[in-house]
Parts: C-alpha cells; sequence; structure tokens
C-alpha cells in the first residue's frame, strides 16, 4: 500500500520532482459561479500579439534640471512604447496561451494564463471597435489583462500600453507620467489606425479607429479623463513635483494644446480609480470639456485617489455629458481592475516594504469577483457606446442602490412589477454595490 501511495505521489510530480500543485498556473479568464451575465467570454475566439512602436520627438522629461532656468528648446527623444494587442482570432487556434509577466518589484517575472493564443491568425470579417488600456503608476500592459482578454472576445481590438517611465521596470520621474499619459493615448490611437491601413500588417483592415474608447486605471484614468476633454488646472501646472519647468501646460484647460487633443474617434472613456481630483487636477470648469459619455469605477474608501473628492466629485462635476459611476462598497484602489495577484506575489519586498500581493488586492472584495463585474459593466457600456446595441440598456438602467433591489419573479421567470434587482445578476449576487448615472446638464 505505502508503495503505491508513493509511485502515486511520484506520478503527480514535474520531471524535476517538484509537486504539480507547486505551480502557479495565475488564470486570468476565471469566472465565478455567481459572475453577473455579462462577464462571460465572447462568442469569439482570441489572439495576443506585442507590438513595438515609437513615437519621435518627444519632450525628454527625465533630462530637464527643474532647477535651471528653462532652456529655449527643451530636450528630446523618440518615445518608445511596448503595447500589447488582444484580437478576435480564427476559431481553433492553437498555441502558446501563457503570458510572461513582471510583477510589482520589477524583478520577478512569472507566467500568467488566459484563453489567447499568441500570434494567431486574426479572424476575418469587418474591422471591430477599438480599446485603449491605460495602467497605473507603476504598473504594465498586463495589469488589466482581463478585462483585454474578455473584451476582445466580444468583438473588439484591445491596444494595453507600457507607458515607458511608469513600468515596475522602468518607474522614473513622476512628471514623466503626468505629461506623458494622454499623449501615448492619443498616439496609441493613431498607430492603430495607421496599422489598420498597412497592408503588411496583421491589423490589416481589422481595426475601426474611428470608433474608439479609452480605459485607464489610476494614472491610465488620469489620462482617459484629459484625452476626453478634462484640461487640467494653473495649479497643477504649477506644482513644482509635477511637469518641470511647465510642462504639463500641455494639457492646460483652455490652451490651444489641449483643445487639440480630443479626438472625435473617441467615443467614450472608462476610468477606474482615476487619480488627481483629490490634490485639484481639475476644477468644475475643467470638466465641462468632456463631452463623450463617461463610465467611471471607484472603491468607496479609495485611499490613493479618493472617492467623495477624487472619482466621485470627477463624476458629479463632468456636467457637460452623460455619465455613471459603479461603485464597490468599502473597496479601496484596487477595486475593479486589477488582475488577481500572481501566486508568486505573495512575499514581502525588502526594497518596497510591502507584500507584493497587496498591489493588486483589496482587503474587503475578492479579486475574481471585482475582475467579473468590472468585465460585465464595460461590456454592456461598450456595447452601447461603441456598437450602438440597444439591449445592453437595461443592464445600465438600475436601482443605484443595489442593496435595496428587490427579486420577485414568476415561476417560469418572468419578472413581477416589483422586481427591481440588477439586470444580469443571479438571485442575492447584487450586494455592496452602487450604480449611479447623470445626464448632460445635470
Amino acid at each position: 500500500m505505502r508503495q503505491k501511495i508513493a509511485l502515486l505521489l511520484l506520478a503527480a510530480t514535474t520531471g524535476y520532482g517538484i509537486p504539480m500543485m507547486a505551480i502557479a498556473e495565475n488564470r486570468i479568464d476565471t469566472q465565478r459561479h455567481d459572475a453577473p451575465e455579462l462577464a462571460a467570454y465572447g462568442s469569439y475566439s482570441v489572439g495576443v500579439r506585442t507590438l513595438e512602436l515609437v513615437n519621435p520627438d518627444q519632450i525628454d522629461i527625465l533630462k530637464i534640471d527643474p532647477a535651471a532656468p528653462k532652456p529655449d528648446v527643451l530636450p528630446t527623444y523618440d518615445r518608445a512604447l511596448t503595447v500589447e494587442v488582444w484580437y478576435p482570432s480564427v476559431a481553433g487556434a492553437t498555441g502558446d496561451t501563457a503570458l510572461k509577466v513582471y510583477l510589482r518589484d520589477g524583478k520577478t517575472e512569472v507566467d500568467i494564463h488566459g484563453k489567447a493564443v499568441r500570434d494567431a491568425e486574426p479572424a476575418a470579417g469587418n474591422a471591430l471597435p477599438l480599446v485603449i488600456i491605460s495602467h497605473g503608476y507603476p504598473g504594465n500592459r498586463f495589469l488589466l489583462s482581463h478585462l483585454a482578454e474578455n473584451i476582445a472576445s466580444k468583438g473588439y481590438v484591445v491596444a494595453s500600453i507600457d507607458h515607458l517611465d511608469s513600468t515596475y521596470r522602468t518607474k522614473a520621474a513622476f512628471g514623466s507620467t503626468l505629461v506623458n499619459r494622454s499623449l501615448d493615448q492619443k498616439f496609441v490611437l493613431n498607430q492603430m489606425d495607421a496599422l489598420s491601413k498597412d497592408a503588411g500588417s496583421f491589423l490589416n483592415g481589422k481595426v475601426d479607429a474611428s470608433n474608439a474608447a479609452i480605459l485607464g486605471y489610476s494614472l491610465g484614468g488620469y489620462g482617459a479623463v484629459i484625452t476626453a476633454g478634462g484640461g487640467v488646472t494653473q495649479a497643477s501646472v504649477d506644482y513644482a513635483w509635477g511637469g518641470p519647468l511647465g510642462t504639463l501646460g500641455v494639457h492646460l484647460s483652455g490652451s490651444d494644446s489641449h483643445n487639440a487633443l480630443p479626438d472625435p474617434r473617441i467615443k467614450t472613456a472608462i476610468a477606474f480609480g482615476p487619480w488627481g481630483m483629490q490634490l485639484g487636477f481639475w476644477s468644475a470648469d475643467s470638466l465641462k470639456g468632456i463631452k463623450i459619455p463617461m463610465l467611471f469605477v471607484a472603491g468607496s474608501v479609495d485611499d490613493v485617489s479618493g472617492y467623495e473628492k477624487g472619482t466621485r466629485a470627477i463624476w458629479q462635476l463632468a456636467s457637460n455629458t452623460d455619465r455613471s459611476l459603479l461603485t464597490f462598497e468599502n473597496g479601496n484602489h484596487n477595486s475593479g481592475a486589477p488582475m488577481p495577484a500572481p501566486a508568486e506575489a505573495d512575499k514581502v519586498d525588502a526594497d518596497l516594504g510591502f507584500n507584493l500581493s497587496d498591489h493588486y488586492s483589496d482587503a474587503v472584495w475578492d479579486s475574481v469577483r471585482m475582475n467579473n463585474i468590472s468585465q460585465h459593466f464595460v461590456t454592456a457600456w461598450l456595447g452601447k457606446y461603441l456598437k450602438a446595441d440597444a439591449s445592453m440598456t437595461p443592464y445600465l438602467d438600475l436601482e443605484p442602490n443595489a442593496n435595496d433591489g428587490v427579486w420577485a419573479k414568476e415561476d417560469d421567470g418572468t419578472a413581477k412589477p416589483e422586481h427591481t434587482h440588477w439586470a444580469g445578476f443571479q438571485n442575492r449576487t447584487a450586494k455592496g454595490l452602487r450604480f449611479e448615472s447623470l445626464s448632460a446638464g445635470e
């Protein structure tokens, strides 16, 4: 009997004698049993490829001495951006589905696994709407990979940016992040448009850049607010710790440069915990520059971007557009956006002084649960504003406080008049959430 047990244990090991259960799989495609309806993957298979893009002659923030007089000509460089692209692929493609990702320490590289097949052949068909994803500070192009892959399976091309000077491995002067976020987003929009018109590109004829969305988290959400039209205040341009020598003035509300930034190809924006409002980067007047519908997502106890004086204030003051706010009650800054913490992140980094898992997780909410909820609402929002899909409206026309919703259905599933439970959520699963909407003019 002991010999049989030993053989079974041996069979359950790798060639190196390491138990299989010790190898982390780090799934980004998990769907919990209580996931809301629209979180489910779509009908498309998914491929993924990496692009290396270069934006020439950009201001080199790192080479500016903020203590020196402003030179007549600011230093410039060619700004390199790595972009991960998820896209609908031909059905049945096989190959590598692992993504190699650096953790928050910028030193540990791990594999995460989803459904997307590396370098799969794109699906035939018409050009599809574009979604550009912008990570936090620091972060990388894989931080929201669960959302990127999920969206792509529903008929979108998704481009997620590694923002130079803002990734775990390139983190540098904060001023570079403040100045470059929106510029990077606009540049990638233009590049994806060009690649769709390039006969030699795998994206040829696949991207409808005239029908695009920006989706950002934290500093990526900051960039999304600016790209959507929310110019920054003079006070934020003048911060000594911000863009050196007034370089953030490129996004100053009312300036010629900022007025030229909003692009009619961008139809909507989604911002998770956008950073900046709590420090006065916008005002009621500057947020009136937002003219496209926006979805905001936040935790009610966000101690990084703020809630009442942060994300919620942006949502309230962006009065020239229709906008909604999804709130995770008692959720902190990581609400809804980051992928689940890879197993290898469960360690304290001596240099950073905290457990790396804290960068991805929340003390109250389960990460997969939050991811599934985000996938559901992002699907509904993009379906409404990029695909004009009227069937998405009921998923966004909700009782503001989910806890107040009433489940009342007949035995055949028909809703009774008093049924106000959130559409797409199973009975008893729409709890601890709020979804509030304001129309232009409110």
